[in-house]
């Protein structure tokens, strides 16, 4: 998703497994051919999907088709998220995808009071755990980002009371043809971001929140050719 703040590369819009800043990376005439079949599962055909989505990798395949794009209102899952887009900075999503259950275990089932309360000596021990990503920065962002995420649940009343007004409350419903279209950042990324930062985040740059917009369901970006994009639409 990008280097030490962010900057650089996110899911779509930047690059996470085959995709790129503002596009996708070119892939095999084999694997665009299985990503672009239409059908139902009885048949053995699957269904069509983004273009970033790698139908032979289980775990990113459920990612997209059960999570990703799909609006979330739970504190706790905004947190794993926050989590796992600072994780993911400079790196492959599929690497992230394959040590989430890692990192639940780590982090306390992301539960950010406990996060919060973490040590020095607490990271050190993390910072040498092979199940998650072994990036003290990484690592103790998220102990600091806890505590800044605690802050804003007690002046909100809650993280999603206040991340969704950058959105106004509602999804934004995109329709974009090609991956190509797909923006790395956008206005409210940019504020969004900002605010974060002031409030003491680390490691929430415009290219991270903004792929953390799409995981939460604050932006749909599913390709309109795509089977998720109604079904995503629809729970806007």
């Amino acid at each position: 998703m990008g280097v030490a703040d962010g900057g650089g590369r996110g899911r779509l819009g930047h690059r996470r497994d085959g995709v790129r800043s503002r596009g996708v990376r070119r892939t095999s005439r084999s694997s665009r051919r299985q990503n672009v079949r239409c059908g139902d599962n009885m048949s053995g055909m699957q269904p069509k999907r983004c273009s970033w989505v790698n139908v032979d990798d289980a775990l990113m395949r459920e990612y997209h088709d059960r999570e990703w794009g799909v609006p979330t209102h739970d504190d706790r899952t905004h947190f794993e998220f926050l989590i796992l887009e600072a994780a993911q900075a400079g790196l492959s999503w599929s690497i992230v995808l394959n040590k989430r259950a890692g990192y639940r275990r780590a982090f306390s089932q992301f539960d950010p009071e406990k996060v919060a309360r973490y040590s020095a000596a607490r990271i050190d021990k993390l910072a040498a755990d092979p199940a998650i990503i072994r990036n003290r920065m990484k690592i103790a962002a998220a102990v600091k980002n806890a505590r800044a995420f605690l802050a804003v649940q007690k002046e909100y009343g809650s993280f999603d009371a206040y991340c969704w007004q950058f959105v106004n409350g509602q999804p934004r419903q995109n329709r974009w043809d090609s991956p190509r279209q797909i923006p790395a950042t956008t206005d409210e990324s940019d504020s969004f971001s900002r605010d974060l930062k002031r409030r003491g985040f680390s490691f929430v740059g415009s290219t991270v929140i903004y792929a953390h917009m799409q995981a939460v369901g604050m932006v749909n970006d599913h390709l309109i050719d795509c089977f998720r994009c109604r079904e995503v639409r629809r729970l806007g």
